[in-house]
């Protein structure tokens, strides 16, 4: 069985459509949205419906949870903060109460999903090396857990210590616990402008990174034509 396991998307209309028929050239059956569906391009509704018409298990969030209140912002960059209140104007009632109903952690099958981390899933804490993945792990139950939140590819790896992997091809081997960032649809940030992804093959307990070129003129079109801000689409070119 082999799962498209994919999430912050950000209203990236575009690289979601190319992710998703990219999951289904290569024989994916089950989807699996790690959240931050909406925030920052163009199309928050459109991402939301496709997404639902997966009917597939979805986690929260912090842009899925920001989006679905009506309470002041606080805490958030300038830019972040001015495509928060556009994506919150461009949501009807039904999406807001959608993202607000998300649950924040799920295990499907024999894996588990969140958005960002195991120990503290409301905090929206960041983990961005072994040490930050440790405290994840203690409150990690099954083999396998799929996250995001930085927008990076990444697997850590626990057996008798935590290493650090970056390859696109993860073998998930008995005995060990693995923490894998599938990166993101909408806005990668490691430099790399194209849209990833995984797909999990639970036979052969495999873990794919995919990384999908998609549209980006459309996806850039829109936010200037939106009146979002212009480095929004800028930052889709480099992959920051």
């Amino acid at each position: 069985m082999k799962f498209a396991i994919f999430g912050d998307i950000h209203a990236n209309l575009e690289a979601l459509e190319a992710v998703l028929q990219d999951a289904a050239d290569h024989d994916c059956t089950h989807f699996v949205c790690i959240g931050d569906i909406v925030g920052y391009n163009a199309n928050p509704h459109e991402c939301l419906e496709l997404v639902r018409a997966l009917d597939c298990p979805v986690v929260k969030g912090n842009h899925d949870e920001e989006a679905s209140l009506d309470t002041p912002l606080v805490g958030l960059n300038p830019l972040a903060e001015s495509a928060m209140r556009w994506t919150r104007d461009h949501l009807t009632d039904d999406d807001k109460a959608y993202l607000r109903d998300l649950k924040m952690v799920r295990q499907v099958r024999d894996f588990t999903v969140v958005h960002a981390t195991l120990d503290t899933p409301s905090g929206w804490g960041y983990v961005t090396n072994k040490f930050d993945a440790m405290a994840s792990f203690s409150y990690q139950y099954t083999p396998v857990c799929f996250f995001g939140h930085t927008h990076t590819p990444v697997a850590y790896i626990k057996a008798s210590s935590v290493e650090v992997d970056r390859s696109a091809v993860i073998e998930v081997e008995p005995g060990k616990k693995y923490f894998i960032n599938v990166g993101s649809v909408g806005q990668p940030r490691d430099g790399d402008p194209r849209a990833s992804y995984c797909i999990f093959d639970t036979g052969a307990q495999r873990a794919v990174n995919r990384r999908i070129d998609y549209d980006r003129e459309t996806a850039q079109r829109k936010i200037i034509d939106s009146d979002l801000p212009d480095l929004l689409a800028e930052r889709l070119d480099v992959g920051k």
